[in-house]
């Protein structure tokens, strides 16, 4: 008898739309957000692929059936790839990776660093955002490290909500200095159709605090989907 193939937890696939946030902003992509998370971050923005309520909308796909539908979506053509959830690194997702290079597509990967796998060395690019104070969760900084794996372009991301967050990001970025360190304000608004408020404001009080300390390392940028299209989902 065959192996059966690896089924893959799917709460949406859509794009082609630009990347909204992190070190690939602005750049085409096709996003494949998987179902099911370790984290219950208090402003998370993608419930429907994080709370077990959701579950029966999360349907299980083979890597075939996913690439079958990228490429549909992208006519083909070799664009990027945005792995997310939930939080992906609890899906199989090592043959998707696999038979999109060889149709000529990249991946890349974000999670909070909680759970490490071989795979992650086949990822073009990997973003470990750990989830500062306001997120109600707490770092496991060994599991984050074993994240760190030679292959990807592999750089931190951290949404940033108030002074904590901001002591959180210091001290993420004396841990690993060598990562590329990119912050962002946080959206505390994150019901689909409530509108986003205060976007602008907080961006400011960051650059300000960035630039106040002399602290010119990490990149400062705005969640770009969220100032085009608010909370609406599947962009």
């Amino acid at each position: 008898m065959g192996r059966v193939p690896a089924m893959i937890r799917v709460s949406e696939i859509f794009g082609p739309t630009i990347q909204g946030e992190g070190a690939l902003i602005g750049l085409p992509t096709v996003f494949v957000r998987t179902g099911g998370c370790d984290y219950r971050c208090s402003w998370c923005d993608s419930l429907h692929a994080v709370d077990s309520a959701f579950r029966h909308t999360w349907v299980p796909m083979t890597a075939e059936a996913i690439l079958g539908r990228i490429a549909e979506l992208s006519g083909g053509r070799g664009l990027m790839v945005s792995l997310s959830g939930g939080n992906p690194a609890i899906q199989p997702l090592a043959p998707l990776i696999a038979a999109g290079h060889a149709q000529g597509y990249r991946f890349a990967l974000e999670t909070q660093g909680s759970i490490a796998q071989d795979w992650f060395a086949d990822l073009d690019w990997l973003v470990l955002s750990p989830k500062p104070p306001s997120s109600g969760e707490t770092v496991d900084w060994d599991r984050f490290a074993a994240c760190l794996v030679p292959g990807p372009q592999v750089v931190m991301k951290i949404v940033i909500f108030d002074e904590a967050d901001y002591a959180f990001a210091r001290d993420a970025a004396r841990r690993f200095p060598d990562l590329p360190l990119y912050l962002q304000p946080g959206n505390p608004v994150v019901e689909e159709t409530a509108t986003p408020t205060g976007l602008n404001e907080r961006m400011l009080w960051l650059v300000d605090r960035v630039v106040q300390d002399g602290w010119f390392a990490p990149r400062i940028l705005p969640q770009l989907h969220v100032i085009l299209w608010g909370n609406k989902r599947g962009v």
